[in-house]
């Protein structure tokens, strides 16, 4: 019976084990990823027990894919990538480069692997994984704030330079490996062809179809239907892509993604199909960790060891270095570190594509999924370490203070900046999507306004409109002193976590005691927080809507007054 229904004893088994390894991950505070790879081991050809169906597995890992890089695109934001594109594009080249370079050499001069196999291996230890560092970034509460945003781009840049690797390795696969290329100029340039072949039609057909066939199937008002559509079009175009185009499965979801995203129902799609997209990253996941061989720890503890000191020491320190030469305080310099300390689903797909071209050895697949492993469940503990860590680094190093208190030309308002509107003004910190419409209404009022934002990009751009602005993190009270919080009569945080809300508003009242102080919380639980440590008057984003609803819906229902009666 077993064989006659291996596909569901595969998934039946295999979501059983990741919900049970999940939830303890969970609970020991590792993301549940970490529980769907071990879920995979045990039911594994390497684990004793139950073995699942390889076969089968891989091809629901290629849906999982498909489903993957489809929600990747769904929320791929050419706006957000260029707002952070001066530190996110070339650090995040720079920072493969290195990764890449680190894990060819140790491969190649150390381990005695051929040159493909080393290159391979030194791509996959390079990339972040996007699944990790949102819910890393959720968890800290910081995926809407400055840090979040550069990590977020600079990951968005990893993932294109990723989807070109995956378009280019299989012409590419030959001269790598030794067999030679009789013309690898046209190998390379028809793949490039028919990948540009392919984008245009997408860009052309695919921006004005996919958006109408959308608004058509939410006309009928069924959900499953819209559903069906959504989930459709990221199959269908991934398998479309690969048969007509040769182009991978992961390409091609990629672009229907970016293509439905031009629709008003983008958002109703992204969650519409969640559960699917869930339900099947957790299979794709499963299916990487019955490929790993565990045995690998045992036999190669160096050649493990290596890999998780590329992945979490090295590719670290790069991204430190690299933010701290774009002038960036020592806090985002840490919060990019750790973000991308760690490999995933791009790593894996990477792997196994250079295992089906004979470039990577298993082994080499089973040791980046062992440092995915543990360098997963390492992450939550370094974005903990983040603040001790800066601290002890602060108190001990001449150096790093000297870098943290440099002379910024964006953290210091400009000399002409008209001194009479730095009494009285309303000092805003951040300009995201609340700062930005907040500053605009106060800008048509003739409010004066000093804007403290992280994000240097944004501090150039507000000072360009002629708007004064500082750039640095708020919480420290030299920015606040640059803000000219003395003379101001109101602060306004609109975002960021607690803690950084009550440094700012400790040092704002203690260098002016008549400031009063408007703080945007973005849940019930972190209003309540605020409320109770007393910081100033506090505003829910579904609050705020309800009361301002209520209000609109009472005056439309007030009775009107009834006419005089005649006489």
């Amino acid at each position: 019976m077993e064989h006659h229904f291996s596909l569901i004893s595969t998934i039946a088994t295999g979501f059983g084990l990741a919900m049970v390894f999940g939830y303890l991950a969970a609970r020991l505070r590792m993301p549940p990823l970490v529980g769907y790879l071990l879920a995979g081991i045990a039911i594994g050809p390497a684990t004793p027990g139950f073995v699942g169906d390889v076969h089968l597995a891989g091809q629901l890992a290629e849906i999982g894919v498909m489903l993957l890089m489809f929600g990747v695109g769904l929320h791929f934001s050419m706006g957000d990538l260029l707002s952070v594109k001066r530190i996110a594009v070339p650090g995040a080249i720079v920072q493969i480069g290195v990764a890449t370079a680190l894990g060819l050499v140790i491969a190649e001069f150390w381990w005695g692997w051929s040159f493909g196999a080393a290159l391979v291996l030194g791509l996959s230890l390079s990339v972040a994984s996007t699944v990790v560092l949102l819910r890393a970034l959720e968890a800290q509460g910081q995926l809407e704030s400055a840090n979040g945003r550069i990590a977020v781009g600079w990951l968005v840049v990893e993932d294109l330079v990723m989807v070109l690797v995956l378009v280019l390795l299989p012409p590419l696969a030959g001269i790598l490996s030794g067999a030679g290329s009789t013309d690898l100029a046209g190998t390379v340039g028809i793949t490039l062809a028919k990948v540009a072949a392919f984008i245009a039609l997408m860009l052309v057909v695919g921006r004005r179809v996919f958006p109408k066939v959308l608004f058509a199937v939410a006309g009928t008002g069924s959900r499953e239907l819209f559903t069906l559509c959504t989930v459709t079009v990221a199959i269908g175009v991934a398998y479309a892509s690969a048969v007509l185009f040769d182009v991978s499965f992961a390409l091609g979801a990629f672009f229907a993604g970016m293509m439905m995203r031009e629709s008003a129902y983008s958002h109703r799609a992204a969650d519409e199909s969640l559960p699917l997209r869930d339900a099947f990253a957790v299979l794709f996941f499963v299916s990487v960790g019955m490929l790993f061989d565990p045995r690998v720890l045992i036999q190669e503890p160096l050649m493990v060891l290596a890999v998780v000191a590329v992945i979490v020491v090295g590719k670290t320190l790069a991204a430190v270095a690299l933010v701290l030469a774009f002038k960036y305080p020592l806090n985002t310099a840490l919060t990019v570190g750790a973000s991308l300390a760690q490999i995933g689903e791009f790593s894996f797909i990477l792997a196994g594509l250079g295992v089906s071209l004979k470039l990577l050895p298993e082994q080499g697949q089973s040791l980046i999924l062992a440092g995915a492993l543990i360098s997963i469940a390492l992450n939550s503990l370094l974005f903990a370490a983040i603040e001790p860590a800066k601290a002890w680094i602060l108190r001990r190093s001449d150096w790093a203070r000297r870098m943290e208190a440099r002379d910024d030309p964006l953290g210091e308002l400009p000399m002409d900046t008209d001194q009479e509107r730095l009494h009285g003004q309303v000092v805003l910190v951040g300009f995201g999507r609340v700062g930005r419409r907040l500053a605009d209404a106060l800008i048509a009022q003739g409010v004066p306004i000093v804007v403290a934002e992280q994000q240097r990009e944004l501090v150039e751009s507000l000072r360009e409109r002629g708007i004064a602005a500082v750039s640095g993190d708020a919480s420290d009270p030299a920015v606040l002193i640059q803000a000219h919080i003395a003379q101001a009569a109101v602060l306004v945080v609109t975002g960021g976590d607690s803690v950084h809300a009550q440094r700012m508003v400790a040092t704002a009242r203690q260098l002016n005691p008549t400031v009063r102080v408007l703080l945007r919380a973005l849940s019930e639980d972190e209003a309540k927080l605020l409320r109770d440590a007393e910081l100033g008057e506090v505003f829910v984003a579904e609050q705020s809507l309800a009361e301002q609803l209520s209000r609109e819906v009472l005056a439309l229902m007030k009775p009107q007054p009834r006419a005089a009666a005649a006489h």
